[in-house]
């Protein structure tokens, strides 16, 4: 059974950063796409950030293009998500995702496993 835990979240200023942390467990990290999904108060959960398996693929939200950054560490079965440039609209409870393949999980429908979730509060 495949688990996944976050950390990393916290409260930060508009401009800051945070990065947060994903570590997986359970099943071969490294043939397996991840991915980060964010829910705000009264949203849905929402695609963020993901990473494929074989080649390292990322793909992005519009939103946070440009200022997020998702990498893995195939050795420390753990994937990251390097916030920058934070706004008060990317407040939100952030979970981590194994996918069910190789392939990025950007669906909540091709995820396999999720975090607990972490509190990312940015103030203005």
């Amino acid at each position: 059974q495949v688990q996944v835990v976050e950390s990393g979240g916290g409260l930060v200023q508009a401009g800051g950063s945070l990065r947060l942390s994903c570590a997986a467990s359970g099943r071969t990290f490294s043939i397996y796409g991840m991915g980060w999904f964010r829910q705000a108060p009264g949203k849905e959960r929402e695609f963020a950030a993901g990473i494929s398996a074989r080649d390292g693929t990322t793909t992005y939200a519009d939103s946070v293009k440009g200022r997020f950054t998702i990498s893995r560490d195939n050795v420390k079965n753990t994937v990251y998500l390097q916030m920058n440039s934070l706004k008060p609209e990317d407040t939100a409870v952030y979970y981590c995702a194994g996918g069910q393949s190789s392939l990025i999980p950007i669906t909540t429908l091709a995820v396999a496993a999720w975090g607990q979730g972490t509190q990312v509060t940015v103030s203005s």
